[in-house]
């Protein structure tokens, strides 16, 4: 019956406009047979609904509307009966096409996976559906051709639009080397990659799946408002049931009873959600459902990890000092292979500079230990190789002193992060790593700052020079330096436990402890872990701290925006109650001006589809700029 119901609605449409003509002509016989038709053919759906909830003991609004068509039917109310299902059935129609376009960000998002891929098999190129690509499959992307699966470049260079992953609409250049994710389109250039995440577990089905979870995900409000219908619908019948008791008129009853209806409460809140969670997805904000909406609008302190959060996340050597009989390559050659055992990035830093010099880092790793929050132990070619921060170097027992801690300090003032290397117990040498400050820091900060965050903290495992240098340049309130990831997870736990709603900033897996902790995680989603992405609520896809301010404001635009609908909606309840009882609105009247409330609060959720898009104005909330700066506090951490 449901994919009929469109027709069935058209068809008493026109039954209704030719009995109503009928009628003008005198016809006063026909008029009344088109109107009971009307009320048959567009009844029988709402009908059917009703009996399906009553069979599972669901109050719904259908069996309301069902009460009343009777009770008009049998006080041969043939007007109001046939408009009354007519207009039921016609905001049906209008709110499932105006939910649908709520829905279009998801929609647009599954419509941009790739269907096929060009591989490379036994030498020749084969187009296959991309559920068939496997890990280490060679794959071929020629201009204009989707990216099927997640993978790096092996061969040539292209410009490719990330706009399905990152919300950002400028290509982005990637060569040899450089990670690519499924859903993005090579604008220009040619490139061949080797498969590395494929199926669900690429990024761009990972984005997918979120999303409609998160749609799927219901804010406290709606909770609350679901429960409240449960409650509401069945007091309504009683109601009536007084109304017709007090004044012993049915037709005034019937009419409370579809005026009562809690259609537009009901939808008003989860449209809103639905349509600020798309607009998150649109503009590369993976927000994972309404009541992480609504905690984060609430946030009021905000603390970020530095590394690949504030800074850009991709730091390089600067300078490798060496202290000792060692020359450079073979020192660097020795702790870039002791660092293949790491995941942590300064590592994976190291790594890249020894490749990029040609050094063979072939060589077996023999005892390797990661020591969480400090560094790597392991012995390479029969080299016993201590690599870390201070802390390590003091429980390996190795002195910093004279020459090599003066050089530290002054790398440190300069910005950069100092990675120590002991061989064989004695100091070898000290590796210089620098990372900029995202080019976007300063205003997305600055735009949290103006919409109501009130403090923000810097957390960080590096040195406290360098974590002080960033901290003055962004105007952080307060910053720690030196911290162990379980250490960040205590200073959040603190700030909660002082009252404060906290959201936490990071993107490795040190920041995961951290981001599980605080009210709401927000994990920078391309050049993060899995694991960062999987335990925080919030994930920025593109990596850009405005989309961090972006979220921030939706999130408290889509909380207005549901405030606003559900106290329209109870205003026009109340106000159609009274006319109700002062015989001003009656049952077709009262049914149509309850579905136009239906519309229009969904009209009203559907601005949020533009939110950010030259509409901010509609949303903007003001916020008191918090001042100050403490000192950094000393831990211990690489």
């Amino acid at each position: 019956m449901a994919k009929y119901k469109n027709k069935l609605t058209a068809a008493a449409f026109l039954l209704i406009v030719a009995g109503f003509a009928a009628g003008w002509f005198g016809f006063a016989g026909v008029k009344t047979a088109a109107l009971v038709v009307a009320t048959v053919l567009a009844g029988t759906p709402i009908f059917l609904k009703a009996v399906q909830s009553v069979r599972m003991r669901v109050f719904s609004i259908d069996v309301l509307v069902t009460i009343a068509v009777v009770g008009a039917v049998y006080l041969q109310e043939f007007t109001e009966s046939s408009v009354v299902t007519f207009l039921f059935l016609f905001g049906d129609f209008l709110e499932a096409r105006t939910l649908e376009k709520t829905r279009s960000s998801l929609r647009k998002l599954v419509d941009m996976a790739p269907q096929e891929a060009t591989v490379v098999r036994d030498g020749d190129e084969v187009t296959v559906p991309v559920e068939e690509v496997v890990i280490g499959d060679r794959v071929i992307i020629r201009p204009g051709g989707k990216v099927p699966v997640d993978g790096s470049i092996v061969s040539g260079q292209a410009d490719l639009s990330e706009a399905a992953v990152t919300g950002e609409a400028v290509p982005v250049g990637k060569a040899l080397g450089d990670a690519v994710y499924s859903g993005t389109i090579v604008d220009n250039g040619y490139i061949e990659i080797v498969a590395e995440k494929v199926g669900d577990d690429t990024t761009f089905a990972k984005i997918i799946e979120l999303v409609e979870e998160a749609q799927e995900s219901k804010s406290k409000a709606e909770k609350f408002l679901d429960s409240f219908a449960a409650y509401y619908t069945p007091a309504i019948m009683v109601l009536a049931v007084l109304v017709f008791i007090v004044t012993r008129d049915l037709k005034l009853a019937i009419t409370f009873l579809v005026i009562a209806c809690p259609g537009a409460l009901v939808i008003g809140a989860p449209v809103s959600s639905v349509a600020g969670i798309g607009n998150g997805a649109k503009h590369g904000v993976l927000i994972k459902g309404g009541e992480i909406m609504d905690t984060l609008s609430k946030v009021d302190t905000v603390v970020f990890d530095k590394t690949g959060t504030l800074t850009k996340g991709k730091p390089e050597v600067t300078d490798v000092k060496v202290f000792g009989k060692m020359n450079v390559e073979e020192l660097l050659r020795l702790i870039g292979t002791a660092e293949t055992i790491s995941e942590h990035h300064l590592g994976r830093v190291i790594v890249k500079e020894a490749k990029a010099r040609d050094l063979a880092l072939g060589a077996e790793v023999e005892n390797g230990e990661v020591v969480k929050g400090h560094g790597v132990r392991a012995v390479v070619d029969g080299v016993a190789l201590v690599i870390g921060n201070r802390a390590l170097l003091e429980l390996a027992g190795v002195p910093l002193a004279g020459e090599a801690a003066e050089y530290a300090v002054e790398r440190e003032k300069a910005g950069n992060m100092a990675v120590f290397a002991a061989v064989d117990g004695e100091l070898a040498g000290i590796i210089s790593i620098a990372d900029q400050i995202r080019d976007d820091a300063r205003e997305a900060l600055a735009e949290l700052r103006k919409n109501g965050v009130r403090k923000m903290i810097m957390l960080t495992g590096d040195n406290r020079h360098t974590a002080e240098l960033v901290a003055a340049q962004l105007g952080m309130d307060e910053f720690v330096a030196e911290m162990l990831p379980e250490q960040k997870a205590a200073f959040v736990k603190r700030l909660k436990d002082e009252g404060r709603v906290v959201a936490m900033a990071g993107d490795g897996i040190n920041d995961a402890p951290a981001i599980a902790t605080a009210d709401i995680g927000l994990a920078m989603g391309e050049g993060g872990t899995d694991i960062s992405m999987e335990t925080a609520g919030v994930v920025l896809m593109a990596d850009k701290l405005g989309q961090l301010s972006h979220a921030y404001s939706l999130a408290k635009a889509t909380i207005r925006n549901m405030k606003q609908n559900t106290a329209f909606a109870i205003g026009t309840a109340v106000v159609l109650l009274i006319g109700v009882l002062y015989g001003s609105v009656h049952l077709a009247s009262g049914m149509f001006i309850h579905e136009a409330s239906v519309v229009l609060v969904i009209l009203n959720a559907m601005r949020l589809i533009r939110f950010g898009a030259g509409s901010r104005f509609w949303f903007r909330f003001g916020g008191k700029i918090a001042g100050g700066r403490a000192g950094g506090v000393e831990a211990v951490s690489r």
